[in-house]
């Protein structure tokens, strides 16, 4: 398990931290731009108010006279000087440093004939009119300077769509092989786990004819030989009960004949003449005679079905015989109660335990014949879905109680509705259909809607997994 998380995390893992270099790379190129774009604005800004500054001082100079004035323009100057050199700092082209050097050379051109020269003299005239090449540098710097900034963005553009476009393959690559990896290790474990769900599920239904295999890693295989040393554990148990049973059940039909033989020979005045009381007292006892000796078969008849459950004879058959064959058996209960039959069967070739489907089919017929009223109708439909064969018995009786369903299962478990037929129950032949059902892989449910009464819906594979059908079974 922690290798299959590695495995799968670590190409994220790399496309997380691939993306993150990238989105940094461009972040910090982006950051630089920026930094870059705002500082050339405010030196070129400042640039443009500084030599504003220096024309108009130079101007007034040429005017006045006034040495004064003369000071604040070298004041002027010092930071103008300034400006330039935190502008040659920014400059990452040639042509950029030689606009730069242009306009330091012409400013201290002008300063120098402002200097040294007086009010009125042609020099100072000549500085004057030199701070037109001056605004014609600066500008062509700051055109300069915004083209570079526009170039750097767009290669910034380019950059950022090519990275998108690398990680969305990226992506893409490694999507499915993660989902490739994913669906491998899920495989791996979850195919042996949901294997071992289910064998822990047919133990606790009391399910043991089929051994356990689990394949997978090994520590999966080794709680599948767990679970099947357990299983054989729990046969063995089942198959110590049922003989317990059968011996028991042998040994008290013994004195249990004689008991009824005496009421019987009591009842029938074979020893003498019974007054009244006595007579009701013999039929008391004879009563609870047959109503124990009725108990003491139910055991031996559930654990012959118990001892029948352990493995499966499986064989090819048709099912359409084998549903005559149960309709055939129960014909006389049938024809005495005026039931009606609405059967629609598909011809359909099974592979199961022929003996074992045909226990399913007379005890879901015998349950519905024991509710359904005189007149009223049994419903047996068979179709195939999806490689299954799903079964549908149906009565038109009273139904099944929602607080009973949990327990109509259990062995020995009548329920509280009243029955319509003359046939009474032993209260397991619904407990004998669900373990054969699980024996052979299927499930059973209780359906609401569809009929008035209780309905019954089996669903078998038509195949059994990992078996072979050992012969085709003569049709009945």
């Amino acid at each position: 398990m922690l290798l299959g998380m590695s495995l799968v995390a670590v190409p994220l893992l790399f496309a997380v931290i691939n993306a993150a270099f990238q989105i940094r790379r461009l972040a910090s190129q982006s950051e630089a731009l920026v930094v870059q774009g705002v500082e050339g604005t405010r030196y070129h800004q400042l640039l443009f108010e500084q030599i504003a500054s220096l024309e108009r001082s130079a101007r007034l100079y040429q005017v006045i006279g006034n040495r004064e004035l003369l000071e604040v323009y070298r004041q002027n100057h010092e930071r103008f000087q300034d400006t330039l050199e935190k502008l040659r700092r920014l400059q990452s082209d040639r042509r950029g440093d030689t606009q730069v050097e242009t306009l330091h050379t012409e400013s201290v051109a002008i300063w120098q004939l402002l200097s040294s020269r007086q009010r009125g003299s042609p020099e100072i005239t000549q500085a004057v009119g030199n701070f037109s090449r001056l605004w014609e540098t600066a500008t062509e710097l700051a055109d300069a300077s915004r083209r570079r900034i526009d170039q750097q963005l767009e290669k910034l553009q380019l950059a950022t769509a090519s990275a998108q476009r690398n990680l969305f393959w990226q992506s893409a690559a490694l999507l499915p092989a993660t989902l490739i990896l994913t669906l491998v290790f899920t495989l791996v474990l979850a195919r042996p786990i949901r294997h071992l769900d289910r064998v822990i599920g047919e133990l606790g239904r009391g399910t043991f004819s089929r051994a356990i295999r689990v394949k997978g890693p090994s520590d999966l295989e080794a709680l599948g030989r767990q679970l099947e040393w357990l299983r054989m554990r729990l046969l063995e148990l089942a198959q110590e009960k049922n003989r317990f049973l059968r011996h028991m059940s042998h040994e008290l039909k013994t004195p249990l004949a004689n008991i009824r033989e005496g009421t019987e020979l009591l009842l029938d005045g074979s020893v003498g003449p019974l007054a009244e009381d006595q007579r009701e007292v013999t039929g008391i006892l004879r009563d609870n005679g047959l109503k124990l000796q009725r108990l003491i078969e139910n055991l031996l008849t559930f654990s012959t079905w118990q001892a029948q459950s352990v493995g499966l004879e499986l064989s090819e058959f048709r099912l359409r015989p084998l549903i005559k064959s149960v309709l055939e058996s129960q014909r006389l209960t049938l024809v005495s109660q005026r039931v009606r039959l609405d059967v629609r069967v598909e011809d359909v070739t099974v592979a199961a335990d022929r003996s074992k489907l045909k226990l399913i089919l007379d005890n879901l017929l015998s349950n519905a014949i024991k509710f359904t009223p005189q007149g009223g109708a049994i419903h047996i439909h068979a179709q195939t879905m999806h490689d299954q064969l799903v079964l549908d018995v149906a009565d038109s009786g009273p139904g099944i109680p929602l607080e009973e369903r949990s327990r109509i299962f259990e062995a020995f478990y009548q329920g509280k509705t009243p029955q319509g037929g003359h046939v009474k129950g032993t209260g397991i032949g619904l407990s004998v259909v669900i373990e054969f059902v699980h024996a052979h892989s299927g499930t059973i449910e209780i359906v609401d809607g569809q009929f008035a009464g209780a309905h019954f819906r089996i669903r078998l594979p038509l195949r059994q997994p990992g078996v072979e059908a050992r012969e085709p079974a003569h049709a009945a």
